[in-house]
């Protein structure tokens, strides 16, 4: 198994974040890709690959053109301003508001934000497109002849809507890499997003579309970010409808439950019988994860992966979140050589 990294992920590391009321250090932090690469290292597995240049092209299949810009201009337009901090939402467009992009960079970041915990950097940009360029570049490799690829992304991506970011989240890492296989000819792509967090952008991106399955399991936005999507009603709209399938779990989920959940989850990817599948790996379902409520030890993510391999299909790992630093190269690693020796 290839894996597909980049370092331009460590331009991208805000200062602090406001958790509880606090402003803490990140948890989406440079280390979570040092603890990953040294694990897989150990692990056996071949030295990391740098991605391709990223085709916007594809990106702009996915997400709006006026988002893209305001990605790649937010920073400009903050440092006309004066302001010498980083770039943080402080108002958003909330019900009843006008659904209009200001003129302001003030304005375009609420308009623009998912949540408003994400900050934007004098080097964002640059890390956030080589994120999408691991996956995409592991996509290519996929569709060529590699039976399964890692793509080491960070910032992640699953939180990124197709005009939102937020979530730590700007480019939908896992999105492009389906649509980059779709326009490389697979006719049904299957995304299982089994971070605990719900990839709220990604069912958003691909809601109203048939050729792009979108499982997740995830804790119950009732009780967990990103709150407002994830529910088991949410099954789709027009030509997507039966297409977007969630598992939301209640805090204390143990393994026997969510194994259960990805049983179901498999069986209907299995049914839909899609060329490829793109596994949005998120870690943090781990027990000792800071930001979640699971309890899947490290063994649990052992045997994930090999139900995942199980389904002998092309499958391209997307890495998204898991905050538990020390451990989620470990879990990660687990994941992998699982889904290897099935």
């Amino acid at each position: 198994m290839k894996t597909i990294a980049s370092t331009d992920h460590v331009l991208h590391f805000p200062k602090g974040e406001l958790s509880g009321g606090q402003l803490v250090r990140p948890y989406e932090c440079p280390e979570r890709w040092d603890y990953i690469a040294k694990a897989l290292a150990e692990g056996g597995f071949s030295a990391p690959q740098a991605p391709e240049a990223l085709d916007l092209a594809t990106v702009a299949k996915v997400h709006g053109a006026d988002y893209l810009h305001f990605l790649a201009t937010a920073w400009t337009l903050w440092e006309a301003e004066g302001y010498e901090g980083e770039a943080l939402p402080t108002i958003v467009a909330a019900r009843r508001m006008q659904q209009r992009e200001p003129e302001h960079i003030e304005g375009k970041l609420g308009y623009f934000a998912g949540a408003t915990e994400t900050a934007i950097t004098a080097t964002s940009w640059q890390a956030v497109q080589s994120s999408a360029a691991c996956a995409q570049t592991a996509a290519r490799l996929l569709s060529a002849s590699d039976d399964s690829v890692f793509s080491l992304c960070r910032p992640p991506g699953h939180h990124a809507g197709y005009d939102l970011f937020g979530g730590y989240c700007f480019l939908n890492n896992a999105a492009i890499a389906a649509q980059q296989l779709r326009d490389a000819g697979a006719s049904r792509v299957a995304i299982l997003d089994i971070d605990f967090h719900h990839g709220n952008g990604t069912q958003d991106i691909f809601y109203e579309r048939n050729d792009v399955l979108f499982v997740s399991l995830h804790g119950n936005p009732g009780h967990a970010f990103p709150y407002f999507l994830g529910y088991a009603e949410e099954t789709g709209r027009g030509e997507g409808e039966g297409y977007n399938i969630n598992h939301p779990m209640l805090p204390g989920t143990t393994y026997d439950a969510w194994s259960e959940a990805l049983h179901d989850s498999l069986k209907r990817i299995g049914e839909y019988l899609p060329d490829a599948l793109v596994v949005s790996l998120g870690v943090d379902a781990f027990e000792r994860d800071p930001i979640s409520f699971f309890k899947l030890n490290s063994d649990d993510f052992t045997r994930c992966g090999q139900r995942i391999g199980q389904q002998a299909m092309p499958t391209l790992f997307v890495m998204e979140g898991g905050y538990a630093v020390e451990e989620i190269g470990i879990n990660t690693r687990n994941v992998l050589t699982g889904f290897l020796d099935a």
